[in-house]
């Protein structure tokens, strides 16, 4: 096989810019063209990184493109996904998958029956700290994993996106939203899911937008934004879930996992970088040393300092996998599991009942610092 894989970027709003101007920094993958259903914004990127800018059946007819990235809106990822799976492209999607596991499941059955591969970001947990905590917790660092707590707590984003109507409407929402940075991280630390509960509830009916250029605008709210969750893992683990759009301020960390031997601080899995901190059976806490991973080294300013920013790492490993012929570490079977535990959260928070999961799945390969450094150029 080839060693790069022609990219067909599908969706031009604001992601893409992360996805063209990253992309660069990998190997295996080479940036050939874009579209979206509005022309103006395709041709905008196209020119703004030296890429073709194309109608959507001509991206998903161009022999120069191996892997469709799919950045449309989270309701129209099962269609867009189908569709180029069926014109014989590799596809790699945005969060969510899709919004219900019967769509995924039928995304893999596609993907089988023309022997292609299906991945799915959130890819940040192969980050320099997240992969910093996986090795600790597989060097026995606290003991077996026995519960911990998660909390993912804001406003929302109608203060700051332009567009944020999608973020209210099924499929958005801080569980679907946020949540799979959260889950996939779960997913890496300790394994696949066995059964959630959950409580939701929805603090207004409307949410009015504050950022330009929609100031002013009231938009509905069609999905639960306050879900308090459950998590039961198949190795016994109990870990809480606090996704949250109707919290001003709080003084919550993002993720503590507790062990036999000790705690483990995490930092925020939106994120690659950040401070690992843990404690043994003394109870002092204390930063874990950086092991030199690339993918927590700062690389992008921002108003609030210096941070690692790495993504599409997951769409470089994806397509190195394909070339290696190994498992790619942001898989379909790890991304549809992760949209199950989302499904049954918000069927639980509906139902009041234990929803017990029907897929499983492995954890991802661990990514070293060589691991990392061999995904980049």
């Amino acid at each position: 096989m080839t060693k790069e894989l022609g990219v067909g970027i599908l969706g031009c709003g604001n992601i893409s810019a992360t996805y063209f101007s990253l992309a660069p920094m990998f190997k295996g993958l080479k940036l050939q063209a874009c579209a979206d259903i509005n022309p103006a914004m395709a041709t905008v990127r196209a020119e703004e990184y030296g890429v073709t800018a194309q109608t959507v059946d001509e991206l998903l007819a161009n022999d120069e493109v191996d892997v469709i990235v799919n950045l449309t809106v989270p309701g129209a990822h099962y269609d867009m996904s189908k569709r180029a799976l069926e014109a014989g492209k590799h596809v790699y999607s945005e969060k969510p998958l899709v919004l219900s596991v019967d769509e995924g499941k039928a995304l893999g059955r596609i993907a089988a029956e023309y022997n292609l591969s299906v991945g799915c970001a959130p890819d940040t947990f192969l980050g320099g700290a997240h992969q910093l905590a996986r090795s600790f917790i597989d060097e026995g660092g606290i003991g077996a994993i026995t519960s911990g707590t998660c909390h993912v707590m804001s406003h929302g984003m109608e203060m700051w996106h332009p567009n944020p109507d999608f973020f209210f409407l099924p499929g958005g929402g801080p569980v679907f939203d946020i949540g799979p940075y959260y889950i996939a991280n779960l997913i890496n630390l300790v394994g696949p899911v066995k059964r959630v509960a959950a409580l939701a509830s929805t603090a207004t009916k409307t949410r009015t937008i504050t950022s330009e250029p929609r100031n002013g605008e009231i938009i509905p709210v069609e999905t639960p934004t306050n879900i308090h969750a459950l998590l039961e893992f198949e190795n016994g683990a109990t870990i809480s879930l606090v996704a949250s759009w109707d919290v001003w301020a709080h003084r919550h960390a993002n993720m503590e996992l507790y062990g036999t031997e000790g705690s483990l601080f995490v930092p925020d899995p939106n994120f690659f970088g950040g401070t690992v901190e843990a404690a043994g059976r003394d109870g002092q806490i204390e930063v874990l040393e950086e092991r030199g991973h690339p993918f927590g080294k700062p690389n992008q300013e921002t108003p609030r300092g210096s941070r690692a920013n790495y993504r599409t790492a997951g769409l470089a490993d994806m397509a190195l996998a394909l070339i290696e012929g190994r498992d790619a570490r942001c898989s379909l079977q790890r991304a549809l599991h992760g949209v199950d535990v989302m499904a049954a959260i918000l069927k639980s928070g509906e139902t009041g009942a234990f929803v017990d999961l029907s897929t499983t799945c492995t954890r991802p390969a661990a990514l070293d610092a060589a691991a990392a450094s061999a995904l980049l150029r």
